[in-house]
């Protein structure tokens, strides 16, 4: 693994290749979690559609994302990977400087609220591996507010990237709801991909 330089955009096109991750429902503390991934011209056209898997609770989500990302037909094409969160299927955590490492592209992790991250350290003290994933957490940096579209706000993590062009590229995208295209779409695909107990879903949130 090699360290990826931090990315400084020229110019950023309204129609750039975005590429949007998202997990779909599980069984808590159990099985794996689908991943779908949705490459996006800036906010308005899909490309196509990746799709892997991550162990619950796990700690492959890097290098699951990672292969998934440049094994794909479109990687050439993607200028950004966007994370719904860095937790996906639990606390199975992506390390976004990892992934910007392995993929050589820009990561930027967006939620809509900001977690509690004294709550979330105290879960993942119950898990194997409860230092790595802190580490991993904290890896991903200060989060940042941004406001996108009609002043809506989102908050965002980033990895191998300026501060000023992704909230850029966060707000190029964010064409019909306050996170990006790409995200909310990969977000519907992932949630038809399994059928979780209905309680579970309203209570699962992201990192």
């Amino acid at each position: 693994m090699s360290v990826s330089s931090v990315k400084k955009f020229r110019v950023i096109k309204p129609e750039i290749r975005v590429l949007g991750v998202d997990d779909g429902p599980f069984t808590p503390h159990h099985g794996y979690a689908s991943v779908v991934g949705v490459v996006f011209r800036g906010g308005y056209w899909i490309d196509g559609v990746l799709k892997t898997r991550v162990k619950v609770d796990g700690f492959d989500s890097t290098a699951r994302i990672a292969s998934m990302t440049v094994d794909s037909p479109h990687y050439k094409q993607i200028r950004v990977i966007m994370l719904e969160g860095v937790t996906f299927g639990g606390f199975n955590v992506v390390d976004i400087k990892k992934l910007n490492a392995f993929t050589h592209l820009p990561v930027i992790a967006v939620t809509r609220r900001k977690p509690n991250f004294r709550d979330i350290y105290a879960a993942i003290q119950k898990l194997p591996k409860s230092t790595e994933r802190w580490q991993a957490i904290r890896n991903a940096g200060d989060m940042v507010e941004v406001e996108t579209r009609k002043k809506e706000k989102v908050y965002m993590e980033k990895s191998g990237i300026h501060e000023d062009d992704a909230r850029k590229i966060l707000q190029i995208t964010s064409t019909r709801s306050s996170v990006p295209e790409a995200l909310r779409v990969a977000h519907l695909i992932a949630s038809s991909t399994h059928q979780a107990e209905p309680q579970y879903l309203a209570q699962h949130k992201k990192v």
